[in-house]
């Protein structure tokens, strides 16, 4: 007898094959709808799923999803137009990053996309004149303590966070892709140079890049957590521009086996059409699908150890075992017992 499909699961499978929304029974919806609430993916699903005859109150709820992310990529447009234009002193373009890139490039990968912060890339040199730019311009640090502070400028690949004083909309300025106290070494410079210009002094990574970026996000600087939805941005980025040059981009940054992994698990749990050596999977593959789908139909996170074993995989990738004992021996005293910062 066949194993029911978890909620999860089954929002995978929506994704995928659209039309099987018209076999589904109507007691299968609120967990699917509140699995994929949870991972941000709703406002996808809903874009997926528009015009089929679905249930009413399904299709109200996937409206309400399609009215909430137009509003998020309005916001998230005016708000990167701002920036720019608190940045045009500089005389370079402003690089978007994540879901505001994937939006304003008009990418199929913004459809839907829940939008947070906005990310954006500058050449590390420029930080110091961005900085009092953007802080004439309205935006204020987020973080006060002094020691965080002194940690984003150190070591990590952004400056730590703004936050506009009027708008209260939050801004990350990356100068690269990765914390400097990452294993990887991505090449900023190259990242910056084959940036592709938009209009109105906007610009975002190139094709390759951008997959290298997201497989990175997922794989070298996080706990996992969302990882389906950063795995659909994956998958979107593929289908609709293909894999070429992303090896050897991959191979460019110090990200390959970030990226090979990403394109193998994308492929089996979205189908993205990858080249062949990438359709198995290795492994210890397993356990990472095993994290990124450990979501049960309640929203709620499943798998507590497996959970745990990434959040703590997390903080070691991010930085030499030595840095982060004396960092978590800090945030300790201090009475935080925060984690790091980013």
């Amino acid at each position: 007898m066949a194993r029911a499909l978890t909620a999860l699961e089954q929002l995978v499978r929506l994704l995928r094959e659209p039309d099987a929304a018209l076999t589904l029974a109507a007691a299968a919806w609120p967990d699917i709808l509140t699995a994929a609430r949870a991972e941000r993916l709703l406002g996808s699903l809903a874009f997926r799923l528009d015009g089929l005859a679905l249930p009413g109150d399904v299709v109200a709820c996937l409206n309400d999803a399609r009215q909430d992310a137009e509003q998020g990529r309005r916001t998230a447009l005016w708000e990167a137009d701002r920036v720019a234009h608190a940045l045009a002193p500089l005389g370079c373009p402003v690089i978007l990053l994540k879901g505001t890139a994937f939006v304003a490039a008009g990418l199929a990968a913004g459809q839907g996309r829940s939008i947070g912060d906005c990310d954006i890339l500058l050449p590390r040199h420029l930080l110091s004149r961005a900085e009092a730019l953007l802080i004439a311009a309205g935006w204020e640090w987020v973080k006060s303590d002094p020691y965080d502070d002194f940690y984003y400028r150190r070591w990590m690949h952004e400056l730590p966070p703004l936050i506009h004083r009027d708008r209260d909309h939050m801004l990350d300025v990356h100068h690269s892709i990765l914390p400097l106290t990452a294993k990887a070494k991505p090449d900023a410079d190259a990242l910056t140079a084959a940036a592709v210009n938009l209009n109105r002094g906007l610009a975002v990574l190139s094709h390759p890049d951008m997959i290298v970026h997201a497989a990175a996000h997922l794989f070298a600087d996080g706990d996992l957590s969302g990882g389906l939805r950063n795995l659909w941005d994956i998958h979107a980025l593929v289908v609709e521009g293909g894999m070429q040059g992303v090896a050897e981009r991959a191979r460019h940054h110090g990200l390959f086996s970030a990226m090979a992994r990403a394109m193998r698990l994308s492929h089996a749990i979205f189908g993205t059409p990858v080249p062949s050596e990438w359709r198995s999977l290795a492994g210890i593959d397993r356990l990472y699908r095993r994290r990124i789908m450990a979501r049960d139909g309640w929203g709620r996170g499943r798998h507590p150890i497996t959970r745990f074993a990434f959040y703590v995989r997390s903080h070691l990738i991010r930085m030499p075992i030595p840095l982060l004992l004396r960092h978590l021996w800090i945030k300790w005293r201090k009475g935080t017992a925060a984690p790091a910062p980013g």
